[in-house]
């Protein structure tokens, strides 16, 4: 079986770093390539990391080789400080890489999204993540694997109280999240990018979603 080559970008946040470590464990790769503005401070002989700077994200381009491009990217308005930064990384980013992929015939786009994701939300963030999507589909890339998983758990290096909240609703009230709210129910990091990184390796074509419960049964 050949060995494949993935592109994460990403690699420094939640999901990005659980997705690096799960790939370079993985006997289905032979090379992780990682683009990220901070070298992760790890490393292995199947790692090669790429110091890029995302203003001038335009001007990169992928290696033919690569058959996963992992996009991991994400942040908050709170960390971007307004909705256009925030916009910057949540939209235009993700659709430069995947206009990219598309040009170095990568097969497939694995991308996080979010729950509630919709072009027609009233909420920003949701709009955002809706509209990234559409732009997605709208490029009609070989494979696109879109997940949007709930509620992100893991160690963050700051506190988020909604997070602390939803962790202590899982653990007093879990009968909340089954059946239908299943999906509402907060998902581990590590749970996500397992997903991703099974999605990826089916190899099937065209577009895909992986609504939040589906990527608790994907574990």
């Amino acid at each position: 079986m050949k060995k494949k080559t993935a592109l994460v970008v990403g690699a420094t946040g939640l999901v990005g770093k659980e997705l690096v470590d799960l790939l370079i464990a993985s006997y289905e790769y032979e090379k992780i390539i990682v683009w990220g503005r901070k070298p992760l401070g790890i490393r292995h002989t199947k790692l090669e990391e790429r110091q890029i700077n995302f203003d001038l994200l335009d001007t990169y381009e992928i290696d033919e080789s690569v058959d996963h491009l992992f996009c991991c990217l994400g942040t908050t308005i709170k960390k971007s400080g307004t909705q256009e930064a925030f916009k910057t990384v949540d939209f235009r980013y993700p659709l430069i890489l995947a206009e990219k992929a598309k040009k170095a015939n990568v097969p497939q786009f694995i991308v996080i999204s979010a729950m509630g994701a919709s072009a027609n939300s009233k909420s920003f963030f949701s709009r955002t993540k809706g509209e990234m999507e559409t732009a997605l589909r709208a490029l009609n890339l070989p494979g696109l694997q879109i997940v949007r998983p709930s509620l992100l758990l893991g160690e963050r290096k700051e506190f988020r109280m909604g997070e602390q909240l939803a962790i202590l609703l899982t653990r007093l009230v879990p009968f909340l999240f089954i059946g239908g709210f299943k999906k509402y129910k907060p998902i581990p990091a590590k749970a996500v990018a397992y997903a991703m990184y099974r999605v990826a390796n089916w190899d099937i074509t065209g577009n895909h979603i992986y609504e939040s419960n589906r990527l608790f049964e994907l574990q």
